[in-house]
C-alpha cells in the first residue's frame, strides 16, 4: 500500500520516515518531491569496467546552471537526506523532467528499508539540458511493508552526496 501525502506527512512528524528538511510545499498527493544538490559526479573512465573500483570527478552546479550531455551518465543526489525504518521509499523522476529527456533514475528506484542518506541519482539527458541545483528534480513514495523487516546494512547506507558504483565488490 503507497501512502498518500498527508500520511507521508504525519509519518514525517512522528519520526517514522526521514525527510531532512521536509518543506510541506513539496507533498503531493502519495509523493514528496526531491531537490537536486550542489554537485554532480562523472565517470573518469571513457569504458566503465564493472569489476574496477572507478575514479570520478565532482563537478560544482553554478547558479546559472550546468548543462547535461547526451551519452554520458551523471550522479547527481538528493539535497535531502531520506529514510525509513518502517516504510519503503522508491524515488522516481517527476514527470516535469520526464518531459525534458531526462530520466532521473534509469534503474534503481527502490531504496531498501532501513537506509538512511542522500538518495544518488543516475541521470542521462536525451538532448542537452540545463539543470539547477536546488531544481524539483524527481519525486519519491512510500510503501507500507507486509512481513518481518530487515533493515539494511549495505554499502551504500549514510550516504552523503551522490556515490558512484561500488559493484566491484560485489566480485571480492
Amino acid at each position: 500500500m503507497i501512502l498518500s501525502g498527508s500520511e507521508i506527512t504525519k509519518q514525517v512528524k512522528k519520526g517514522e520516515i526521514i525527510i531532512s528538511p521536509f518543506d510541506e510545499k513539496c507533498v503531493n498527493p502519495n509523493s514528496y518531491n526531491v531537490e537536486l544538490g550542489n554537485y554532480l559526479k562523472i565517470y573518469e573512465d571513457e569504458v566503465l569496467d564493472s569489476k574496477k573500483e572507478l575514479k570520478t570527478k565532482t563537478i560544482e552546479i553554478p547558479d546559472e546552471g550546468l548543462v547535461l550531455l547526451p551519452n554520458r551518465i551523471y550522479l547527481g543526489y538528493t539535497k535531502e537526506i531520506i529514510g525509513s525504518d518502517h516504510f519503503v521509499p522508491t524515488l522516481t523522476g517527476r514527470s516535469s523532467t520526464g518531459r525534458l529527456g531526462l530520466f532521473v533514475q534509469i534503474t534503481a528506484d527502490l531504496v531498501d528499508i532501513g537506509f538512511k542518506g542522500n538518495l544518488t541519482f543516475q541521470l542521462h539527458a536525451v538532448q542537452p539540458l540545463r539543470i539547477y541545483k536546488g531544481m524539483k528534480i524527481g519525486q519519491i513514495m512510500f510503501w507500507k511493508v507486509k512481513g518481518k523487516i530487515k533493515l539494511y546494512e549495505g554499502k551504500y547506507q549514510n550516504s552523503v552526496g551522490p556515490q558512484e558504483s561500488k559493484v566491484w565488490k560485489d566480485f571480492k
